[in-house]
């Protein structure tokens, strides 16, 4: 199999960090240049066709696409240690924790970035700014909203460490082009959340 990212994006980074907490190993990594545009060569838009990543390419051909599907494909093809969910209640609560990461934190911080960004320009034509300023706004009220959450809770989903971690951790890493900083925001709570999942091994990945 093999698994197509790229440098510093959070989507990728986002599975890697998942396959590391699960030592999941023997997928070869692709590196897939963006800045290239090598996402949208015609050879990668016949595995991705929307041009986006990453991508898991299977041992029979097929591609899976989208960070939670290759995820899901994942927590079935090596179950444990479990991170989305033991029962169906479970899974239900840890889906809406990480869907309001990528839907309310992940996706507001990435338009942000992409419209304001200068070395994010040839991804992003045209470019917006006020579009983007209005989007980090967005984003912030979110994460406000989860450092509260991170007082009364030592991790995003609930009493241990899940999906829903991963994705609000690569989102909070990737804000550093935006020049956030939880502390800075005075989120004392989501920072020391960040410093904590920073030092697990997968951060690394």
């Amino acid at each position: 199999m093999k698994l197509y990212v790229s440098q510093r994006a959070p989507n990728p980074r986002r599975v890697q960090m998942f396959m590391a907490e699960k030592g999941i190993e023997g997928i070869e990594q692709v590196m897939v240049d963006l800045n290239a545009q090598e996402h949208r060569a015609p050879g990668f838009l016949t595995k991705s066709p929307l041009a986006r990543i990453p991508v898991l390419e299977l041992d029979d051909g097929r591609t899976l696409c989208e960070t939670r599907a290759i995820c899901t494909w994942l927590e079935g093809w090596q179950s444990q240690p479990n991170l989305m969910g033991e029962t169906a209640e479970e899974r239900a609560f840890i889906e809406m924790a990480d869907r309001r990461m990528e839907w309310y934190l992940m996706l507001p911080l990435a338009n942000a970035i992409r419209h304001t960004h200068p070395g994010l320009a040839p991804l992003e034509q045209p470019q917006f700014p006020d579009y983007g300023q209005s989007q980090l706004s967005k984003a912030l009220e979110t994460a406000a909203w989860l450092d509260g959450e991170l007082q009364r809770q030592p991790w995003v989903a609930g009493e241990r460490f899940t999906i829903a971690d991963i994705t609000a951790f690569c989102t909070v890493e990737f804000a550093r082009l935006a020049r956030f900083k939880p502390a800075d925001a005075g989120l004392h709570a989501l920072q020391a959340w960040r410093d904590k999942v920073a030092a697990r091994p997968s951060a690394q990945a």
